[in-house]
């Protein structure tokens, strides 16, 4: 264990270089080495920072727009907490200005190669063999990595929409336009799946081989069952199927955010539940205690990762010589969607949000009509509204972002959709 350097990564925006350099200074001004694991995903440099006992910086914005820019921490025993997030708010640090000029040094290969071999050596060899995948690229900082694993457990992989350019890719609100690609690609290449991840590859993208996106929290749910957790830790705003499936003995719903989730699997841990999981409507799924599968164990990792979802239902979907959608079919029928409003400043949607829930004729104003009566609120984030016809809705501020979030959850795709988008609409 090496507490005298500090691990450091970055995805593939036009600014991450820059930012890493000066983090880099930054690093040196306070007398620690840099390992510069260069482009890579956020779960593996996590996971290089977690084998190796020493803290670790990604530089990266994860799902935001290209302009914008962002930096996670992580101690030597994973995510920082929020009291850590308030602590680095508050600090101030001056690096002396010529020290910036530093650069960056020579790429340090290991945190991808230990990223690789977690899951080459979970998954059983050729798992995959016979699987023909789509895969959406874009600006993917794991599109290189992401399809090596595939190819190596067995897969045909085509590239898909690989730019130069940085696209900024939320799974949780999936664009419109691809939406559409994916089903195009489907029909034109007749694909076993398609798949994809956000900017820094700790959110997965998966679509059935109809080119239809799965859901970020029905894909957790399927991931928690293939792997044979007992235990869930998972957000308020994620899909009831969760509850309704009767599959998880112990289940904890939390505010929104990995370091909630993170709080919740530590909570089941300590209880001696498990296995021990968490996920998030985004799709990112953790990883609390060993998972044993196959006579082979993995090691848990408490941070998002795109990775071990993706790989799980596949290999899942062709151990049952099945198509990827009929793990879908037991499943209680409820579906989700989200979007949101960008570009809508945090203190108005607060406002907003808290003369909803302040307010039931400030609620029949300027939701009235959206189908039925509201019987329930929640609000343990944002507000969580329970209708009489049992759809649900929940408006919620983003926290990273300028944006206003709308889920929703009903019996049928359609109407869930339908429902986020009124939502949204009212409070535009």
């Amino acid at each position: 264990m090496n507490s005298g350097r500090i691990a450091l990564g970055i995805d593939l925006r036009p600014s991450s270089p820059r930012l890493a350099a000066a983090c880099a200074a930054a690093i040196r001004h306070a007398g620690l080495d840099v390992d510069f694991g260069g482009a890579l995903p956020t779960p593996a440099l996590a996971y290089y920072a977690q084998e190796s006992g020493c803290p670790a910086i990604m530089v990266t914005g994860s799902h935001i727009p290209f302009d914008r820019n962002g930096i996670k921490f992580y101690r030597r025993e994973g995510e920082i907490t929020k009291d850590d997030e308030a602590a680095i708010t508050r600090a101030v640090v001056t690096v002396p200005e010529a020290d910036l000029t530093v650069p960056l040094p020579p790429i340090n290969a290991a945190a991808t190669e230990r990223y690789l071999a977690r899951y080459l050596d979970f998954f059983p060899k050729g798992c995959l063999a016979g699987m023909r995948l789509g895969f959406y690229e874009h600006s993917s900082v794991a599109r290189d990595l992401l399809r090596q694993l595939l190819e190596r457990l067995g897969a045909e992989v085509v590239s898909l929409g690989r730019v130069d350019e940085f696209v900024p890719i939320d799974t949780e609100a999936v664009s419109d336009a691809d939406i559409e690609q994916a089903r195009q690609w489907a029909a034109k290449y007749h694909f076993d799946a398609i798949l994809s991840t956000d900017g820094d590859a700790d959110r997965p993208l998966l679509g059935d081989e109809h080119g239809r996106w799965l859901r970020g929290d029905i894909v957790g749910l399927l991931c928690a069952q293939a792997l044979g957790a007992t235990a869930v830790a998972s957000t308020v705003s994620g899909n009831t199927a969760l509850e309704r499936c009767g599959a998880f003995p112990r289940i904890v719903r939390t505010r929104i955010g990995s370091p909630y989730v993170i709080a919740a699997i530590e909570g089941l841990i300590a209880e001696g539940v498990g296995p021990v999981v968490g996920f998030e409507p985004n799709g990112g799924f953790l990883v609390g205690t060993p998972i044993e599968r196959h006579g082979k164990v993995l090691a848990p990792l408490l941070t998002r990762d795109a990775a071990l979802p993706i790989l799980t239902l596949l290999a899942e979907a062709r151990a049952r010589r099945q198509p990827l959608s009929e793990l879908l079919r037991p499943l209680p029928a409820r579906f989700t969607a989200s979007d949101r409003l960008p570009d809508f400043p945090t203190e108005i949607s607060r406002a907003l949000v808290q003369q909803l829930a302040s307010s039931d004729a400030v609620r029949r104003d300027l939701l009235g009509g959206l189908g039925a009566p509201v019987v329930k609120t929640d609000e343990t984030d944002g507000l969580r509204l329970f209708l009489e016809n049992g759809d649900i809705v929940h408006f919620r501020p983003s926290g990273n972002a300028p944006e206003l979030r709308c889920y929703a959850e009903s019996g049928s795709s359609e109407k869930a959709t339908a429902l986020v988008r009124d939502g949204l609409r009212r409070l535009a």
